[in-house]
């Protein structure tokens, strides 16, 4: 090993050991859990049960209880909400990021200010944005219940968090509130990179402003678009506090994060549940590679 390798080693020890510490010996203990009867209760009964708390007779991926099949369990139903989350909002988020941050893109006076006050939602605490959007989405006392009567829009109070046909898109709505403003900060940031002289050039040819788009602005912030929808498919694969904040342990909303909660802290199932976590956490692997190597394929034919 020659002096520059060791001098590197020697700077990252200090992350790798707090890298282990704070990341690595959590996930190994997790994983180690899920393959024993661990309960909260009293953990120093755990045996180990293997491959028990995965495919057992009451395993995760056994549905001994139904005959609708696996996605009529209780964890199947969990991956279809986080799944149906995860799909709905971050397009949704994509969509409308895009067209803020093109929006903000223009020159116009105020600019400055606009910027700074599309950022509020993003920039307010999740549990935070949460609780307030319950009070006003609340089926007595609410707000938006009182608007859309007095709009004569609907003629009875709706609960919008805990009716299942409501509660799933109640909580997508308020999501893409949230964090529409993150994924229009990263494509702005790309925006701003793109050289003036192609647009100078379309401007010339009389290029109207769609095919602009279509033609050289799109493909030219592709790479930073995939990026941001990665980062924010990742956030939303393991979305918790939202969900539980504005419906709790509702089974037409639960994710698979409260699905692990409700198992470890509710009902003392420290085995169980973290076989629950293992496997979200692998489901968050497959659809990270997945989404990168789709983004890399369609960065190639472009």
């Amino acid at each position: 090993m020659n002096n520059k390798t060791r001098t590197a080693w020697t700077f990252m020890a200090p992350m790798l050991l707090v890298l282990t510490l704070v990341a690595l010996w959590p996930l190994g203990r997790t994983i180690w859990f899920s393959f024993t009867d661990a309960n909260i209760n009293d953990l120093s009964a755990t045996k180990f049960v293997g491959l028990e708390n995965y495919f057992g007779e009451y395993g995760l991926f056994a549905n001994p209880n139904n005959t609708d099949g696996f996605f009529a369990s209780d964890w199947g139903i969990s991956i279809l909400n986080t799944l149906k989350f995860s799909i709905v909002s971050v397009t949704l988020e994509t969509l409308m990021g895009l067209g803020v941050a093109m929006l903000l893109n223009q020159d116009f006076k105020g600019r400055t200010f606009v910027r700074t006050a599309v950022l509020v939602p993003w920039a307010i605490p999740t549990i935070v944005s949460a609780k307030m959007w319950g009070w006003m989405l609340h089926d007595q006392f609410g707000i938006i219940n009182q608007w859309l009567v007095d709009a004569s829009i609907i003629t009875d109070k709706i609960a919008w968090t805990a009716q299942p046909e409501y509660a799933m898109w109640t909580v997508v709505a308020v999501d893409v509130w949230k964090t529409t403003p993150f994924m229009a900060l990263l494509i702005l940031a790309a925006l701003q990179t793109l050289p003036k002289d192609c647009y100078e050039a379309a401007e010339v040819d009389g290029v109207h402003p769609l095919r602009v788009f279509w033609k050289v602005t799109l493909p030219l912030i592709k790479p930073a678009l995939m990026v941001a929808v990665i980062f924010r498919l990742l956030d939303a694969l393991r979305v918790f506090d939202l969900i539980y904040v504005l419906t709790s342990n509702n089974n037409s909303t639960i994710s698979m994060s409260g699905f692990v909660r409700r198992e470890m802290i509710d009902n003392g199932y420290m085995g169980y549940g973290s076989a629950a976590s293992t496997a979200l956490f692998l489901i968050i692997g497959l659809c990270t590679v997945a989404a990168i190597k789709l983004s890399r394929m369609k960065l190639g034919e472009d």
